[in-house]
């Protein structure tokens, strides 16, 4: 029955994104995109069937997934390229693909796997024990690093802490459940780093310290789900303090220890590449071409600095940490490899989707800041977040405002900024495929013996948790 509940609540979010791109759909005609085409709806398919194999499979047969899921995805993205090269011709295809691949995919999956190898090398051990208060402070001190480490950096770097100080406890899933709310998303709204979304405003002439103006946004959503934490969290601790479980204190131990602390500065050499692949193509690259590889498929100079500074700090990460941190860490290859075979079949599944979406944005009636807030954050919940907030800031900049934030794509009213930039943020924590690090985070969960709730049961918890908070948002701020 649990199930059952999980799986009803959650399709009916999913069928409200279905209309927004049927609406999408309708209203393209024959509008082209860079590509020369607007696919129709039913190309979306298998970016659904992909979606329903993530959800459905880890419920009904976990171990077969686990050793096929591979196939799914290659499956999925057949049905999604040969009837796109029949419609449009294996040329149009090719480049669709090759630019999915190449500019977003791939920066994405290096973003991720630098921090992952770097956040590995890091051992943080003490005599923290996770009592609902300790872990309160700790989701607290996350939400608020993750704006300046980046919601991936800050999620890397603390989920095996938070792992750890409550190994000794039974119910842990509601933890890494508010830990991917709080540190894996909302807590990115502040800087330019904390999300990619606010970074492609940046690019695009929104100031560096422009998103600063959401911190009332954040406080408001970080009181109300640190309170309803607490007592959720209190509940579950008074149960294992009945059950005879305690957590085990070392006298001699030290409150706090970071071995392997000098990768701090790899991570501030991830965080720096970054920054740099916004602020290059403004400044110094503005007008420099990268790297032609197929009709108008270019890798840009500014990726492929951000890919080697990464890479080099993942590299310098493990030529400098022994290896014993990484044992203690019990750090594998599995949840990166999950991540990295599911996310390509999701980046390329959700092409036509997002052509639609590009397509005809400006033709959805947007005028109100509450109306960008759900429709660009319903759509990031499912879509890449990035391009999502990139299509209706580019809405917003057409609408021929006088008074506002100028930026690059014309003049954006201060609360329809805000409006974008906390839907494109705060709602990809509704499902796992939202955002980059709500998926690594539930892998190394799972990895460490955390069963974490499936696609559609975590679902349940946003829908319960984060849509109330979400509502109080728009009635304080987006009306």
């Amino acid at each position: 029955m649990k199930k059952v509940a999980a799986f009803l609540s959650s399709l009916l979010v999913f069928l409200t994104v279905n209309p927004l791109l049927a609406q999408a759909a309708e209203t393209a005609g024959e509008t082209v995109t860079t590509t020369g085409v607007v696919p129709p709806l039913w190309m979306c398919i298998p970016f659904a069937g992909l979606l329903l194999c993530i959800a459905i499979f880890p419920l009904v047969k976990e171990a077969w997934w686990e050793r096929n899921r591979q196939y799914a995805v290659i499956l999925w993205c057949v049905l999604f390229i040969v009837p796109f090269a029949i419609f449009y011709g294996a040329g149009t295809m090719f480049e669709t693909v090759l630019e999915c691949i190449v500019n977003d995919y791939l920066t994405f999956i290096v973003l991720l796997f630098g921090l992952y190898c770097v956040a590995g090398n890091i051992k943080v051990e003490g005599n923290l024990a996770g009592s609902p208060r300790v872990n309160v402070m700790l989701l607290a001190i996350g939400t608020l690093l993750s704006s300046w480490l980046g919601t991936t950096g800050a999620s890397m770097l603390l989920v095996r802490p938070m792992i750890k100080m409550n190994s000794w406890r039974k119910d842990r899933k509601h933890i890494m459940v508010f830990f991917i709310f709080l540190i894996s998303n909302i807590g990115g709204c502040l800087t330019p780093i904390g999300d990619p979304p606010l970074l492609m405003g940046f690019s695009r002439g929104v100031s560096f310290f422009w998103s600063m103006r959401l911190f009332p946004v954040l406080l408001v959503n970080m009181v109300i789900l640190l309170v309803v934490f607490y007592f959720i969290d209190q509940f579950f601790y008074r149960k294992e303090i009945a059950r005879g479980a305690m957590p085990k204190y070392d006298p001699e131990a030290p409150l706090l220890r970071i071995k392997g602390a000098h990768n701090l500065l790899f991570i501030a050499m991830i965080i720096t590449a970054v920054i740099l692949s916004g602020v290059l193509p403004v400044t110094v690259l503005k007008n420099v071409p990268g790297i032609h590889l197929f009709g108008d498929v270019v890798l840009g100079w500014t990726s492929v600095v951000e890919m080697a500074i990464i890479l080099l700090a993942a590299w310098l990460s493990f030529k400098t940490t022994d290896c014993s941190i990484r044992k203690q860490n019990h750090f594998t290859w599995s949840a990166i490899q999950e991540v990295a075979t599911l996310f390509i079949g999701i980046f390329i599944t959700m092409q036509p989707a997002l052509m639609i979406l590009k397509s005809a944005g400006a033709s959805l009636g947007l005028e109100h800041p509450f109306q960008m807030f759900w429709i660009t954050g319903a759509l990031s919940s499912f879509l890449d977040n990035t391009p999502t907030y990139l299509v209706f800031l580019t809405t917003a900049g057409a609408m021929g405002f006088a008074e506002g934030i100028s930026t690059t794509l014309g003049i954006v009213p201060v609360k329809m900024l805000m409006a974008i930039s906390c839907g494109a943020v705060f709602m990809g924590a509704n499902t796992y495929i939202g955002n980059a690090p709500n998926f690594m985070v539930k892998s190394i969960s799972d990895e460490n013996g955390i069963r974490m709730p499936s696609f559609f049961g975590y679902m349940l918890w946003s829908l319960c948790i984060l849509i109330p908070t979400f509502i109080v948002d728009t009635l304080i701020f987006f009306l």
